[in-house]
């Protein structure tokens, strides 16, 4: 991968942290700085497209907590009790 050089101005007490990291892990300050900014750089990203694109059907309002809840609960039991066909 082609890398290129830049400068930034760093808080001394997070260089220091970088530098026990790097040493702890075995990696050089510069990987563990470059996977920050890989970090900040697809936190701070704006997609062409959005996270989700397919809709789907719902209740039609929001869901009440207990709603939720009990959504929830009935998947729970369904996961528990034994299936047709499956041993228990």
């Amino acid at each position: 991968m082609s890398m290129k050089r830049t400068n930034v101005y760093a808080d001394p007490e997070d260089l220091a942290i970088i530098k026990e990291a790097a040493k702890r892990r075995g990696i050089s300050e510069a990987e563990i700085i470059r996977q920050g900014i890989h970090l900040a750089a697809m936190a701070n990203r704006v997609w062409d497209e959005p996270l989700f694109s397919r809709t789907f059907e719902g209740a039609g309002h929001t869901l009440s907590k207990a709603e939720v809840r009990e959504t929830v609960a009935e998947a729970v039991r369904q996961e528990k009790s034994p299936r047709p066909g499956t041993a228990a």
